[in-house]
C-alpha cells in the first residue's frame, strides 16, 4: 500500500501525494486497532471522546478508487460527515445513509457544530446543540459522533480523527468569509460528493411553522400550553381560544350534516329494500291466486269434482231400464207391477190407509220371491 511522504502536502497542510516506498518492518508488524463499524442498533452510538481511535499503526491515506476495492477488515474506511442538523429530518438521514454506503467497509464519523459557532456564522436553531447531538446518535448510519466539530476543517482535526474522506453534497458552501469552506478537501482529493433530497430541509420545516403561526398557537393553547410559554399576547390569545370555539362549533355542525346524510341514505336504502321486497311478495301473491282461482286454477277444478261428488250423493240411484225376464210358473199369475218412486196422487187420508197401503206392498214382494 502506498505511503505519504513528508513533502506530499499541499499548502493548507493535507496530504495530496503518495510514495511507492513501502513501510519498515517494525511498522508492517503493528496492527490495526481503529474501532469497527456497529454491527447491532441496541445501543446509540457513542461519543468521539468515549471510542477515540488510539491505533499506533500507520494510518495511510487511501484513494477513492482503493476505497472503493475494499480494505482490510481491520481497517474501515473513516468518512467524516458534518453539520447543523437542526431539526433532524429525513434528508439529513438520506445523506448520511449515501456516506455510509460510498465504500464496502466505511466508519461514519458525524461531526456536529456547537450552538455558539451555528449562531455566530448560520443563524439561530429550534434545538440546542445537546438535543441535535443525541438526535444523530440514534441515526442507524451513524458510527461515532463528534461534539462541538469545527466551521472549517483543519489538518490537526483531520489528522486526530485519522479521517479518509470528507462527505457532503458538492454545492459550494459559502460561509465564515469563503466561498467554499470544502474547497482545501477537494483540492486534496479527500471529498466525496453525496445528493441532496429535494422537498425536505429544516428552512422549509420552519418556513411552515411560520406560515401556519396562527394554526399551531391555538394548537398548543388547546394541548394546555399557555400564553406566556407560546409568547402571545393577552389579545392574540383570547381571539384563539374565541376561533377555537369557533372550530369546535363548525365542526360539531359538520358531523350532524354528515349523520344527517347518513340517516337519509340508509332510509333510502331501507325503503328502496321495502319496495323490491314488496314488488316480489305482490307478484308471487298474484301468481298464487291466478293458479289457484284461474280459468285452468286448481280450485275449479277442485270445486268441479266436489261438486258432482255431491250431485252423486244427493241424487238415487236409477233403475235398470230394461230388467232380464224371469220364468214364470202357469199357475201363478203376474204380479202387479209397483212404481218405487213416490206417487204423484195425493197422500193417504189416513193412518190406517197408509198402513194398508205399505202392507200390500209388502204382499206384492213376497209374491215376487
Amino acid at each position: 500500500m502506498p505511503v505519504l511522504t513528508t513533502d506530499a502536502e499541499s499548502e493548507t497542510g493535507i496530504p495530496k501525494s503518495f510514495s511507492n516506498e513501502p513501510p519498515s518492518e517494525t511498522m508492517e508488524e503493528i496492527e490495526h486497532t481503529c474501532p469497527q463499524p456497529r454491527l447491532t442498533l441496541t445501543a446509540p452510538a457513542p461519543f468521539a471522546d468515549e471510542t477515540s481511535c488510539h491505533c499506533q499503526a500507520p494510518h495511510e491515506r487511501l484513494t477513492i478508487a482503493q476505497a472503493r476495492l475494499g480494505t482490510p477488515v481491520d481497517r474501515p474506511v473513516r468518512v467524516y460527515a458534518d453539520g447543523i442538523f437542526d431539526l433532524f429530518h429525513s434528508g439529513h438521514a438520506r445523506a448520511l445513509m449515501q456516506a455510509k454506503t460510498l465504500f464496502p467497509n466505511s466508519y461514519l464519523l458525524v461531526g456536529v457544530c456547537s450552538d455558539d459557532l451555528t449562531h455566530k456564522f448560520k443563524g439561530f436553531t429550534v434545538m440546542n446543540e445537546a438535543e441535535r447531538y443525541e438526535a444523530l446518535r440514534h441515526c442507524r448510519y451513524v458510527d461515532e459522533v463528534i461534539r462541538d466539530a469545527p466551521w472549517t476543517l483543519t489538518p490537526e482535526f483531520l489528522e486526530k480523527h485519522k479521517i479518509d474522506f470528507v462527505a457532503h453534497d458538492d454545492i459550494p458552501y459559502s460561509s465564515a468569509g469563503s466561498d467554499d469552506v470544502y474547497k482545501h478537501i477537494k483540492e486534496a482529493g479527500m471529498f466525496v460528493p453525496t445528493q441532496r433530497t429535494e422537498g425536505i430541509s429544516t428552512s422549509d420545516i420552519i418556513t411552515r411553522i411560520v406560515r401556519d403561526y396562527d394554526v399551531y398557537a391555538r394548537r398548543n393553547l388547546q394541548r394546555g400550553y399557555t400564553a406566556k410559554e407560546l409568547n402571545v399576547s393577552f389579545i392574540n390569545e383570547k381571539k384563539y381560544r374565541f376561533q377555537n370555539q369557533v372550530d369546535k362549533m363548525k365542526e360539531k355542525v359538520k358531523n350532524v350534516e354528515e349523520r344527517s346524510k347518513e340517516f337519509v341514505n340508509r332510509v333510502e336504502e331501507k325503503s328502496h329494500d321495502l319496495i323490491q321486497k314488496w314488488e316480489e311478495k305482490s307478484r308471487e301473491f298474484i301468481g298464487n291466486f291466478l293458479e289457484l282461482f284461474g280459468p285452468d286454477g286448481a280450485w275449479k277444478q277442485m270445486f268441479q269434482e266436489r261438486s258432482s261428488r255431491m250431485l252423486q250423493a244427493l241424487s238415487p240411484k236409477q233403475s235398470p231400464v230394461s230388467s232380464p225376464t224371469r220364468s214364470r210358473s202357469p199357475s201363478r199369475s203376474p204380479s202387479p207391477t209397483f212404481s218405487w218412486l213416490p206417487s204423484k196422487t195425493s197422500p193417504p187420508s189416513s193412518p190406517k190407509a197408509a198402513s194398508a197401503s205399505i202392507s200390500s206392498m209388502s204382499e206384492g214382494d213376497e209374491d215376487e220371491k
